[in-house]
């Protein structure tokens, strides 16, 4: 709602956001909703010594099983990053704006309950320390 001296936004989370005009016209406002389709982002890490082709193949079958994850478009699951603690494996998939959070969710639950069953671990950061005795 636009008025005389502010604008006042509802969050999907239905909070209202009250903004000065001045704010609004010399700032940016990213709208999630507007377009018809929104792309999903994901990274997933895997443990140095598993294997990637299988861990791949595992979320290109999510994407591909998941209804509501636009077919026609282009989804896309790749080698993101070699982490620190692990391999990262970027997700990239489109959906309805409506389906955007549920995809997610879902997304994120099934790796966590698939992966170990097909030998991907999901590896946290450590560090290994190495202590000397500067006696010896």
């Amino acid at each position: 709602e636009v008025q005389i001296f502010n604008t006042i936004l509802t969050t999907l989370d239905n909070k209202v956001i009250i903004l000065a005009n001045g704010a609004v016209a010399n700032d940016t406002i990213i709208n999630f909703t507007k377009a018809k389709k929104r792309r999903v982002d994901w990274s997933f890490g895997i443990a140095y010594g598993d294997d990637l082709k299988v861990a791949k193949e595992l979320l290109s079958k999510f994407i591909k099983e998941d209804s509501r994850v636009l077919q026609e478009e282009e989804n896309f699951v790749g080698l993101g990053e070699l982490g620190d603690s692990s391999v990262n494996v970027t997700v990239r998939a489109w959906v309805k704006v409506e389906d955007y959070w549920a995809v997610f969710f879902d997304m994120n639950e099934r790796v966590y309950t698939e992966f170990d069953a097909a030998g991907l671990s999901i590896p946290f950061p450590q560090m290994d320390v190495h202590v000397q005795n500067e006696n010896a």
